[in-house]
Parts: C-alpha cells; structure tokens; sequence
C-alpha cells in the first residue's frame, strides 16, 4: 500500500454545538462540547489512514497533556507519529469552534503558541520511503526551502501543497508542487468570487501543476497541466450537519484519487463525494465506503 507523508498542523478542538450561531454579546447555552484533534494535515491523513493508506505526520507537538492527546488520537488512527516534533516550549495550538445546527456551518477562533515544525526536523526523514508528500501551506520561508529539497534530490516525488490562506510568500511556492489545492477563502481574498477565474490566472504562471478549488455547496473546480477546467457539484444525499473539516476530507480525496489512478474528472469527483459525506455527519470516521 502507498505511503503518504503529511508536514503540517496538529491542534486541540474544543466544538461547541448550539442551535444556530449568537449574535454579538449574546449568552447562550451549546448543546454539546467536544474536544477532540484537529489541524488540517492531520484530519487529511487520517481520512486517507481510513482509506487504507500508510500515512505519517510531521508536525509539532507541545510536551504536555494535550500534545500526548494528539499524539495518541492519531495513533489510533492508525497515523504514525514518529516525525513529530516535541518542543520543549509553548502549548498545543487551539481552535474553539461554534458548529450552527441551522447551517451546519463552522466558525473557528484559533490560539497559537508553538513554533513551526522547521528544516532541522524534516531534515532527518527518510523521504525515499514515500510515494507522496502532502505539504499544509504555512511557515512559508522554511517550506520554500523543505520544497526545494524534495525537487533537488526526488524530482519524481508527487507533491501536493494546499493553499488555505493568504500567508505572506505563498505564492512563490506554487512551482514546487504537482498538485495545488486551493480554498474558497483564498480565492475570495485575491477578489475571486467563482474558482475558475482563480485557477486560470494561477496557471497562466504555473501550467506545470493540476489546480484544484473548492466552493462549498457550489463543489468544486479542477485545472490540468494541459489547461482543461473540469467542475464538480456538491454531493450531498442528506441535510448538512457539520462542515469542519470538510476541505481536509476533499484534499484526502484528490490524493487517494491520483494513487488510484484516476483521471481528473474522477479524483474530482471522488474528492467532493468524500467531503460531501463529511458534511452530512460529525467527525471524519466511516468515510472509507466506495464512490
């Protein structure tokens, strides 16, 4: 089975569920809390876990009780944990989440106090034992360097980098990778208001990778390196309950699409049924059924 390594977040989730969201300076009661882990790298390799993929996660982790926590529940999850980083500064970063019955919408304040996982730490990770390296788009000044070390000594290692938010320096990343997978809210920051004119302008630069950006309820839109658009509706046989982590689920969707062989139209397709599921239930397990 093919091996995926992941080099991005981890956190502790604390969800509060409530019938729909507040307004400003309302008190209200939420109809359940869970803490749980999160991190976009981590939710995205323990989909791909669940879909029978060896994955590894390279991250930090805070020395403490709640970086024990993530530690274990990806273990559990059947992620190999041996590439994290336990600093001996800082906290587990945090995201508290208010889910809203009413939408199912997601609203995430997030708490950061630990440092970035840097070039020392995937310095020491034998890539060769990799069939795909999955890149979360942060600390951008060490993963330029981190992606120019995977082209210079595996140029035919599949890389995937996924491009949530603006972060300063991000775009100079883009030619490194196969496969860009891109966010609605970054579209939406650089005056896009539909993913296709986002994905022309990007290849106009970079033809040398298939794009993909996601749209909630509206699917998805691909791009190859050959410059065909493909589009994909929301696949959703059921009301929407929860949406977080659903772009996580979608990118765990491109890159098992693409380890299967699979032409663009299908790793779409397959990427929005699996995020489509996603946002029909809480949490990220029983996702594994077949399209």
């Amino acid at each position: 089975m093919d091996r995926i390594l992941g080099i991005g977040n981890a956190t502790v989730d604390i969800v509060h569920s409530l019938p729909e969201y507040p307004a400003e300076n309302d008190e209200v009661r939420c109809d359940s809390r869970v803490v749980s882990r999160g991190g976009n790298a981590a939710n995205t390799l323990v989909v791909l876990a669940g879909l029978g993929y060896r994955c590894s996660w390279a991250g930090m982790l805070s020395d403490d009780a709640e970086g024990r926590f993530v530690q274990q529940d990806l273990a559990s999850n059947g992620v190999d944990t041996r590439y994290g980083h336990v600093s001996p500064r800082g906290a587990m970063p945090v995201s508290t989440v208010i889910l809203s019955a009413a939408t199912g919408s997601r609203t995430i304040v997030h708490y950061r106090d630990l440092p970035e996982y840097g070039l020392a730490e995937f310095g020491g990770i034998a890539l060769d034992t990799f069939d795909w390296l999955h890149f979360e788009g942060r600390n951008t000044a060490a993963l330029a360097v981190m992606l120019e070390q995977v082209r210079s000594r595996y140029p035919a290692m599949p890389v995937s980098l996924e491009v949530e938010k603006p972060r300063e320096g991000i775009e100079d990343l883009f030619g490194q990778a196969d496969v860009l997978l891109f966010s609605r809210d970054y579209a939406r920051h650089h005056g896009y208001d539909e993913p296709g004119a986002l994905l022309r302008d990007i290849s106009a630069s970079h033809a040398a990778a298939d794009m993909f950006c996601t749209w909630g309820a509206a699917g998805a839109v691909a791009r190859d390196r050959a410059g065909i658009e493909y589009s994909q509706s929301a696949v959703a046989a059921g009301p929407v309950v929860d949406t977080l982590g659903a772009g996580d689920v979608f990118n765990a969707g491109v890159i098992s699409g693409y380890l299967r062989g699979n032409g663009i139209p299908g790793i779409l397709r397959r990427a929005c049924t699996l995020a489509g599921r996603k946002c029909m239930q809480h949490g990220l397990t029983g996702l594994t059924g077949e399209d």
